[in-house]
């Protein structure tokens, strides 16, 4: 189990670079714009976007270096992207040359959306595969609470104090990359990938699994029969349908919305900027808290415990934020209801959706399928952060929040009667059940 936990925090330290990476741009916001005069449409397009547009490619296109040249390899690229990144944009000389260097990082998060959970879901047993993958969630919110630490301490230590801010990432990232190559390769990747059984008992002999001609034979029994494996074949469409609703819903719920402009929110609701702003730090300690209750809770309460917890949690904070919005209440009843939000997305969404992905998708398919749900995720989150300030301009807070809230109810829908626990289940039994017509799927949430 030590080696299993030692791999799986080193690789999970992608998502701590993830965090930081996404915070970071926070503190070069205003300088950045004031130093190269750049309009208000192209510091938005460019500037601050650049990066999710490389998140959002990098979702989309993941999974092939993941299949083709195996999951260490890729995570061996995503340090080196990361660096780039962190070194570059420190250094641009020209915003042209800044949103590049910010696209490569956006490359490395979305990559890593796919390829961090896929390796920690196929060398972690059974029992604590949640709460190990989990822990890239929770590598995220702490890496976004470091980052603006970070700013916190790096400001006004010289005349251009964001580029020490951009550029302190190469640390975090430099010690990621030398401790990913010191990890194996996923074993299963070894067999279904590369046809190498016998590095792949190797690995499995490292890890101290117990049963390995067992695990061995499982894994080559899910292996495909045809020459390529299509996600969107008939038997797939189960976990397919899975992966992109958990996705779908995740920012469905509004958490983006919360996280980019709760200082205006917070404002709307009447709190000055010195309230709104510390407000808005209490979102990243509230967030931090709750995901490590659902790291902890994960493989004990199950999946689509913490879900149920999580939607009825959502639907209660929401309705309320929009009646206090539509009564004109405002103040800290709001701050404490969106406190209450936070809380329920991280217990819930937050530690369950790359755990789950990287779960119901066969091993065949799993970068795939991983690649589908993280694109899902970031395309949602990329028309969120673009159209939300519209959105804002033309109705009420809380005709938004009544949105969101009657989104998440057909979220509870979806979790009662659709969503598979896959807790403490091998990824082959877990993938035997769910190539399944819906029918005979949905007698796993009984």
């Amino acid at each position: 189990m030590k080696t299993i936990f030692l791999w799986a925090i080193t690789v999970a330290l992608a998502g701590f670079l993830f965090g930081f990476d996404t915070a970071v741009i926070s503190g070069a916001d205003l300088p950045i714009q004031q130093l190269w005069q750049t309009d208000p449409l192209f510091h938005g397009m460019f500037i601050m976007s650049s990066a999710l547009w490389g998140t959002v490619i990098g979702a989309l296109f993941g999974s092939v270096p993941c299949d083709r040249f195996g999951r260490k390899a890729t995570l061996i690229a995503i340090g080196i992207l990361y660096i780039l990144s962190a070194l570059g944009s420190a250094l641009a000389a020209d915003p042209y040359t800044f949103s590049f260097m910010r696209f490569i990082g956006g490359l490395g998060v979305g990559i890593s959306s796919i390829a961090v959970p896929a390796y920690i879901a196929e060398i972690a047993p059974a029992k604590h595969r949640g709460r190990l993958v989990a822990m890239y969630q929770f590598q995220i919110v702490f890496g976004i609470l470091v980052a603006f630490f970070s700013n916190y301490l790096l400001s006004g230590i010289s005349a251009e104090d964001w580029r020490w801010m951009l550029g302190v990432e190469v640390i975090p990232a430099m010690v990621f990359l030398f401790l990913v190559f010191k990890v194996s390769e996923s074993p299963r990747w070894l067999i279904l990938h590369k046809g190498d059984e016998a590095a792949a008992r190797a690995v499995f002999n490292q890890l101290q699994e117990k049963d390995v001609d067992s695990i061995v034979s499982d894994i080559k029994r899910t292996r495909p029969t045809g020459k390529k494996s299509s996600l969107f074949s008939t038997r797939y469409r189960f976990p397919v349908m899975l992966a992109f609703f958990v996705a779908f819903f995740n920012q469905l719920s509004g958490i983006n919305f919360i996280i980019y402009f709760a200082p205006r929110i917070f404002s709307l609701a009447g709190l000055d900027s010195d309230s709104a702003l510390l407000s808005s730090a209490g979102v990243g300690i509230v967030n931090l808290i709750f995901t490590m209750l659902g790291l902890y809770l994960i493989d004990k309460a199950g999946r689509r415990l913490l879900m149920l917890i999580g939607s009825v949690g959502y639907i209660v904070s929401l309705s309320v934020v929009a009646y206090a919005f539509y009564a004109g209440i405002g103040g800290m009843a709001v701050v404490f209801f969106v406190f209450l939000f936070i809380a329920s997305h991280a217990i819930g969404q937050g530690a369950v959706i790359w755990v789950f992905i990287s779960e119901v998708f066969p091993n065949a398919v799993r970068a795939k399928g991983q690649s589908l749900g993280a694109s899902t995720h970031w395309v949602f989150a990329a028309l969120i952060a673009l159209l939300m300030p519209f959105f804002l301009s033309v109705f009420t807070p809380a005709t938004i929040f009544i949105f969101f809230a009657f989104m998440m109810v057909l979220q509870l829908v979806f979790v009662l009667f659709v969503m598979p626990e896959t807790k403490g289940r091998t990824l082959e039994s877990i993938s035997e059940e769910v190539q399944t017509e819906h029918s005979e799927a949905v007698v796993l949430t009984k």
